[in-house]
């Protein structure tokens, strides 16, 4: 087949209209972004839970210490701020949404009612979250006691929200998007508030003992703990985040029943 024919052929059945609108355009780059450093940052939370973790646990002191300064700093550079813009590019895809929800509903304020109920309901969520994974003797340090904790919690700020959002105008995606954009918050807060803060200090233990030789101070263990428990609720919440992220646009199943 000649060429010529062959490329008519091939794009023929293809016409190429790129959306020429300012909202259209920021949408895309919003997801694009969003997409890109959410496997980052996802991608390293599964590779800490499934891999390093478990493998670090089996090496003797001296070797893990030697890895854990070596390596934990970089990673967490990245896993830190791939989290950043990850929630940052969903935030305001989200106030684009919340906005077309608003002035469709003639009242263009709701937007800001919504979405400062939605901060609300969130970070009351994290500050009881935060308080859950403070280090504790007896039942709080059981790690099924604080699962049925936290996913308690996380189901009851999930209906308070879609409560406060339920609106004529709320879209199958505001509504979706309004459970999986809070969970994503909630794991944003845990990296900054609880695993780099706490990682900081490790790391800098860890280097201390292996330039100088000084033993790990006594409260390491108890820090490790946290870092520990505040990575396993987020691995554990990665789950319902990307079923509601996904179901936004894939899978219309929430709807909002006015009276």
């Amino acid at each position: 087949m000649p060429v010529n024919a062959f490329t008519y052929l091939l794009f023929s059945q293809v016409s190429f209209h790129f959306p020429a609108d300012a909202t259209s355009l920021e949408q895309i780059v919003l997801r694009w972004i969003h997409f890109v450093a959410g496997t980052t940052w996802l991608g390293l939370l599964y590779y800490f839970n499934f891999v390093s973790t478990p493998v670090m646990k089996r090496l003797e002191t001296d070797f893990r210490n030697r890895i854990f300064a070596a390596f934990m700093p970089r990673l967490m550079w990245y896993f830190r701020w791939a989290g950043v813009l990850t929630v940052l590019a969903g935030l305001r895809y989200y106030m684009i949404i919340l906005k077309l929800a608003a002035t469709n509903a003639g009242e263009p304020g709701l937007m800001w009612r919504w979405l400062g109920w939605w901060f609300l309901m969130w970070l009351l969520a994290y500050a009881i979250i935060y308080f859950l994974l403070q280090p504790a003797e007896g039942a709080l340090n059981n790690g099924w006691v604080l699962a049925l904790l936290v996913g308690f919690i996380v189901v009851a700020t999930s209906w308070l929200v879609l409560s406060l959002l339920a609106h004529p105008m709320a879209s199958n995606a505001m509504l979706s998007i309004g459970i999986g954009g809070g969970l994503g918050l909630i794991m944003l807060l845990n990296v900054w508030g609880i695993v780099w803060r706490a990682q900081k200090r490790l790391i800098l233990w860890t280097e201390a003992a292996v330039r100088e030789g000084k033993l790990m101070p006594p409260e390491a263990p108890r820090l490790a703990r946290r870092v520990y428990l505040a990575s396993q609720v987020n691995f554990w919440l990665s789950f319902p985040l990307l079923f509601f992220m996904g179901a936004s646009d894939h899978y219309p199943f929430l709807s909002a029943i006015v009276d």
